[in-house]
């Protein structure tokens, strides 16, 4: 079984690249501690409203993001740049925040229209973030490959 991993993982890394397979790693991770967060403080503790829940789950997530994609994706190590790095990866999460925000606010709209129970609500709330961030995620690997994380090649080096 251990070698039909190993040809899967080849195949993957073959045609999709070792990068693209570690964004989308990075990305399963940052989904998981998203939707717990967002769970636990709406769905169980009933800390916030689901808009003020996912604002709290998105800004808890992006900070392992960041450094899952920064240094094992695509490699980097030190410092980060601040503005090539840093403003533009929180840009990007807010931006996905923006549309989560919207689309998580109208399913709970929704499900407070239809008498939806409360644990139901947060199930739509939680499924109405995932689908938001999952539309910029293609987007967002793009963006990283070729010009946030992006290594210098040997020809930008030797004119550096």
């Amino acid at each position: 079984m251990q070698s039909f991993y190993r040809t899967v993982y080849g195949w993957l890394v073959a045609k999709i690249g070792a990068t693209a397979i570690k964004y989308a790693l990075s990305s399963v991770i940052s989904v998981v501690v998203t939707e717990a967060v967002l769970f636990l403080v709406f769905g169980v503790f009933r800390s916030f409203s689901a808009e003020v829940s996912n604002v709290v789950a998105t800004g808890v997530a992006a900070v392992p993001s960041y450094y899952l994609n920064r240094n094992w994706a695509w490699g980097k190590s030190g410092r980060s740049h601040f503005l090539r790095e840093v403003v533009p990866f929180w840009s990007l999460a807010f931006i996905g925040l923006a549309l989560s925000l919207v689309t998580v606010g109208f399913a709970q709209s929704f499900a407070h229209s239809h008498g939806f129970s409360h644990i139901t609500d947060a199930l739509f709330v939680n499924f109405a973030s995932m689908v938001a961030f999952g539309v910029v995620w293609v987007g967002k690997f793009f963006v990283f490959n070729t010009w946030l994380f992006r290594s210098k090649s040997t020809s930008e080096v030797g004119q550096a």
